[in-house]
């Protein structure tokens, strides 16, 4: 029988008391199932885990089977759990890197019973729970029901007389927690089960004996034992036997923990080792960082490939200009006059005239040939190639309304396109996309109808079965969906923080683009600026629905034959979009916390297979089919490329004014007098006659109507003098040429890449690939040849004196490297302590004694010790081989040969092991002294 004998229990904190249980006596039968209800702070748990002895009491006594335990110590405590009572929590407490057979003889184990022995009980208590098939399987393994039958065969298994269950089934559905209060109505046939729970349906289904708490006091008892049931014997103190671990229990429980924990293990073990290294051979250190060096090509690499653009900077030719400058300046002698500086007119003039029109359809064939030179040094990813692709995306926001991908709001001016481009190519552009940038805005090329700026194409793999490089799926993980897989599915794509720019989101429709709009107005007047940046479910974002139409979709064809661009009319690309390809999110990536490469910009990403679609599609579009019959004329109004002369622009001008409407007619007008100085001429010049300039009638009348502007606009025209209809021409009318129509359209030659990006494995292979384009370039005509920038190579003149620096360091570092190791080792080893306390707790509420937990942690650090030691010796051999090599090379003599003996080694492990184990000698008090019943409250 269990005897509680006025027990009062307190905590206090500060000045505050709190008073958990209050004089509380009850007697428990040997033999049935108790359910303990109250309110929370009631002191349910308080009174089992002083059942349990993971508590102690402050005044009273509990007695079991008559053994008194107020004069019990730690270690009496420890061997009652271990022998006496058996624990379910209402989180399990599973040990997550043990098999659930493990963590069921974990409580066997601590009682010292031998492997075979507890083999065997522990493989029948999970078949009586029955798990007899899962074994092997570790606890993230298994659903919460099964989780909690695994704690049940635990608390069993070494046939406890008392079993304490804490809310068994506080986190589990109502099925499973059926199955579980039947297992535990089974056990309480034989023994004494006490269960808290906040349940009472559950508790009144199958308890013998329901007792209630409020406050620290029963308020009641269901089935209290009678006085005659009360032994009359006197309390004695007694023990319960002693729970025993021996060293190789604990190195086993060491070993477990650190080989699920294989990285950090070897990483620990490598840091300690440094130490061991710089006293064995100092000498070593500057190979290891050269080592540490080759290892990090590859990635670097990766991230920085040679990128060839359609149009690049001549940069040895602004340096040139730069060094010129600088020259000059310091060439002035006499500081008694003023010199004017034209620096910065010339750098602007270098940086305009160093921009070169690389033929990448010439060098591409280079490239396609796999007998060129350039093949053997290309790396795994291969080399890539980029085309403009132009289209536009359309959805609609959570209000029905359209919005445009690159301008959120149809039929408005962007005005905050401008800033949100800017923040995208400032946070997720590579270097290729910031040169497109500078060089767009140098040249003035225009880029009509270009894909969304927050959409990209996903780097497909190397050959052409292989839609995403393994470059991305190695560097970025998928947090919902998968990866696309044809070419109407594309993926978000978030930064490692799980961010995306709030801009993206309005243009994708995910937010309302009236709150866009408003934004944008509150920025341009001055207004202090508030967002929404609540988190958006994976799932919201996976359901829009998007609409991709390709930039030839955006030209209608009227019944002059000439196509009319509808791209900026709402009402005209709704209906375009409707019936247009749609576009399906299918997932959510990011990249991985330790990414070396991240080549996807933040945004919308696509496959290859959308891009050949695309420019499959435009080859074959009516727009092109027609512009591609006439190559002389402009399918949009029907006039010639390259007129003859100014006459025929003024003819042309004259034509095109004809054809308008009375409203563009009247616009057009307005814009050229008040715009024009050839219209504020013109309208000065012709007072009071029939064709008075339009201006001079608006300011005479104030509000002249379309068709009056319109018609004086006309008879203007009739008689303009052929310069002021050029100037028409050229403001207005100028078509551009056959190429740049073709390109607005969308048509993209698979011949005429917009950028090739080549890489390499390592820094030598790509010093080579940068001879092979000269060694092109020595065959190729001069407006054949490539220019390009190598920024890796600009980045890389540093290394050596990096290199340098690391190695003065490490040499440095090698003077306190053991005072070092201890410290890094006592630190690693505190961080575990906390990291496991939750497992202390187990191990104490199985029985582990305090000696036992920190024999445990000290195993952990000797074994650290012992790999650290062994893994610095084996290094510090291996590094003796090319350390010889170089010593005889540079100092021209074979005599000096670096050598460790073998009682060094042995001293140097031994030292190590001894090391590490005082680094560890404080977490693991630490560990030991860990209150249990706090201990399992940690998450």
């Amino acid at each position: 029988m269990l005897q509680i004998e006025h027990v009062s229990k307190q905590y206090k904190t500060g000045d505050f008391v709190q008073q958990a249980l209050d004089d509380v006596s009850v007697n428990l039968r040997d033999n049935e199932f108790v359910a303990i209800l109250g309110p929370s702070g009631s002191g349910k748990t308080t009174l089992l885990n002083i059942i349990g002895g993971l508590d102690r009491y402050d005044s009273g006594d509990l007695i079991i089977n008559g053994t008194s335990t107020k004069k019990y110590k730690d270690r009496d405590w420890d061997s009652y759990r271990n022998h006496t009572v058996g624990f379910v929590f209402q989180s399990y407490n599973l040990i997550p890197h043990q098999t659930i057979l493990s963590n069921v003889e974990l409580a066997l184990t601590i009682s010292g019973v031998s492997r075979k022995e507890r083999h065997i009980r522990a493989v029948k208590a999970l078949e009586q729970v029955g798990l007899g098939e899962h074994v092997n399987k570790r606890p993230n393994q298994l659903s919460g029901g099964q989780m909690q039958r695994v704690a049940i065969a635990r608390a069993l298994v070494n046939n406890p007389s008392i079993l304490l269950a804490d809310e068994p089934t506080g986190a589990l559905d109502s099925e499973t927690s059926v199955q579980i209060m039947d297992l535990l109505k089974e056990v309480a046939k034989d023994r004494l089960v006490v269960m808290v729970t906040h349940n009472p349906e559950l508790a009144h289904q199958y308890a013998t004996r329901i007792v209630e708490l409020h406050d620290g006091v029963i308020l009641s008892d269901s089935n209290p034992v009678v006085e005659e049931e009360v032994p009359k014997e006197q309390a004695q103190h007694r023990t319960f036997g002693k729970a025993s671990m021996g060293l190789l229990t604990s190195l086993s429980l060491s070993f477990n923990n650190l080989r699920t924990k294989k990285a950090r293990t070897l990483l620990t073990s490598f840091a300690g080792s440094i130490g061991i290294i710089g006293i064995a051979l100092i000498l070593s250190v500057s190979t290891g960082v050269n080592r540490y060096i080759d290892n990090i090509q590859r990635e670097t690499m990766t991230s920085y490939p040679i990128t060839i653009q359609e149009q690049s900077f001549d940069l040895n030719k602004i340096m040139d200009s730069a060094q010129e400058s600088e020259k000059e300046a310091k060439s002035h002698k006499d500081l008694k006059a003023i010199y004017p500086d034209d620096s910065s007119i010339k750098g602007a003039s270098s940086l305009t005239s160093s921009i070169t029109q690389n033929n990448l359809t010439g060098f591409k064939k280079y490239l396609d040939n796999p007998k060129s030179e350039i093949h053997q040094y290309v790396g795994s990813v291969g080399i890539q190639y980029s085309y403009d692709t132009k289209f536009a995306v359309f959805g609609h926001d959570p209000e029905g309304k359209l919005v445009s991908a690159d301008k959120v709001t149809m039929g408005a001016q962007d005005t905050g396109s401008a800033a949100s481009q800017m923040a995208s190519a400032n946070t997720n552009s590579d270097m290729g996309d910031i040169q497109s940038m500078q060089m767009s805005h140098l040249t003035g090329k225009t880029d009509k109808n270009k894909a969304p700026e927050i959409f990209g194409e996903i780097m497909p793999g190397a050959d052409a079965k292989t839609t995403i490089s393994k470059v991305v799926t190695d560097n970025y993980q998928v947090v919902d969906g998968s990866w696309p897989k044809a070419k109407d599915q594309v993926v978000l794509v978030l930064d490692k923080n799980n961010q995306i720019p709030v801009t993206s989101l309005y243009k994708l429709g995910v937010l309302p683009s009236n709150q866009y709009s408003d934004i944008m107005s509150k920025l341009n007047s001055g207004q202090e600026v508030e967002t929404d940046t609540s988190p958006i479910d994976y799932s919201k974002v996976m359901q829009q629905k998007l609409s991709m139409v390709p930039a030839a979709d955006q030209y209608v064809k009227g019944d002059d034959g000439h196509y009319r661009y509808i791209g900026d009319n709402a009402d005209e690309m709704a209906k375009v979009a409707d019936k247009a390809m749609p576009l399906q999110i299918v997932g959510v990536v990011r990249p991985n916390e330790d990414a070396k490469a991240t080549p996807l910009k933040v945004g919308v990403g696509y496959t290859r297979q959308l891009t050949d679609y695309l420019i499959d599609q435009a080859k074959t579009s009516p727009i092109v089919t027609d512009q591609e019959a006439d190559q002389d004329h402009s399918v949009l109004n029907g006039m010639a490329f390259a007129p003859a002369d100014d006459a025929a622009k003024a003819s042309d001008a004259k034509d095109y004014i004809a054809s308008l409407g009375v409203s563009q007619k009247a616009s057009m007008a307005q814009g050229f007098m008040s715009g024009s100085s050839a219209g504020v001429q013109m309208g000065a010049g012709s007072q009071g006659s029939a064709a008075t300039a339009p201006s001079e009638q608006a300011s005479a009348s104030g509000a002249m109507a379309e068709q009056q502007t319109a018609q004086a606009f006309d008879q203007y025209i009739a008689t303009a003098p052929q310069d002021v209809l050029v100037a028409i021409y050229n403001q207005y009318v100028s078509t551009g040429t056959y190429a740049d129509n073709l390109s607005d359209f969308g048509m993209v030659s698979r011949n005429a890449p917009s950028r090739i990006s080549i890489y390499t494995d390592s820094f030598e292979n790509k010093n080579s690939v940068g001879d092979a384009i000269k060694h092109y370039n020595d065959k190729a005509s001069e407006k054949n040849k490539i220019v390009y920038t190598d920024y890796v190579g600009l980045m890389m003149n540093s290394v050596t004196t990096i290199i340098n620096v690391i190695t003065y360091v490490l040499i440095a570092f090698v003077g306190v490297s053991l005072v070092v190791s201890s410290i890094m080792i006592g630190i690693i080893t505190y961080i575990s302590v906390l990291e496991r306390t939750k497992e202390i707790g187990i191990l104490r509420a199985m029985g582990a004694s305090k000696r036992n937990v920190s024999n445990v942690f000290n195993a952990e650090t000797g074994i650290i010790g012992l790999l650290a030691g062994l893994l610095g010796v084996g290094i510090t051999l291996l590094l003796i081989i090319p350390a010889n090599s170089i010593m005889h090379h540079f100092m021209g003599t074979t005599e000096v040969n670096a050598a460790l003996p073998v009682s060094g080694g042995v001293a140097l492990v031994v030292l190590s092991v001894v090391l590490t184990l005082i680094g560890g000698l404080i977490p693991s008090r630490k560990a030991a002294k860990q209150d249990p019943a706090t201990a399992l409250r940690t998450e």
